[in-house]
């Protein structure tokens, strides 16, 4: 009788080498808030538009990708507070309690929830070849607008069609651009880091 006991699966991430030691994973986890901040700063609002347009999900996905889940979440997590606590990380340098309890606020809790199951699927490998890449990354999207939506919605006081319109349909073709993007910068990562290690 065989007495081998199947193993949990091993998951493992991008940076994974990086972050076994408490200053690795504090470096990466700052690191990828600071870019996330950075992003929010290729900001355009046109005229009319409530939701600006910025590289903020570019990096959200790159962020739960590269960290995998529990790192994402903290990363997207500490860029939530800064911008609370007065660190002017959002769009146009806002920043502020208002930020996240206003029209816009569930944008940026839909990057915790998006970097979280994207990291999840990148443990599990989703994010070695782009044909497995960019579904993954359309999925953090659609968490994101997801959960932006129906805040904004409700926020304003506004209906349906005019939120999905202007807090979604308007940005899909920059954000599958954006999802594309990230699609081909992560299998490229993975090919770096293994020709790095031999």
């Amino acid at each position: 009788m065989s007495s081998a006991v199947a193993l949990p699966r091993r998951t493992s991430y991008l940076t994974d080498r990086w972050s076994s030691s408490a200053a690795g994973t504090v470096a990466l986890v700052v690191g990828f808030a600071a870019l996330t901040a950075l992003c929010a700063q290729i900001s355009f609002r046109p005229s009319g538009w409530v939701v600006p347009i910025t590289g903020q999900t570019f990096a959200v996905l790159l962020t739960g990708a590269a960290l995998g889940s529990l790192r994402g979440i903290a990363s997207m997590t500490l860029y939530a507070l800064a911008g609370i606590v007065g660190l002017p990380v959002f769009a146009h340098g806002a920043h502020g309690w208002s930020q996240l309890a206003g029209a816009t606020g569930g944008y940026i809790v839909g990057f915790i929830v998006a970097a979280g199951v994207v990291g999840w699927a990148a443990e599990r490998g989703w994010d070695r070849t782009p044909l497995k890449a960019w579904p993954l990354f359309l999925l953090g999207e659609v968490i994101i607008f997801g959960i932006g939506v129906p805040w904004l919605k409700f926020d304003l006081n506004t209906t349906w069609a005019w939120a999905i319109h202007w807090g979604f349909a308007v940005f899909i073709p920059g954000e599958i651009v954006k999802a594309f993007l990230a699609g081909v910068t992560l299998p490229a990562a993975w090919r770096l880091r293994r020709r790095l290690e031999g």
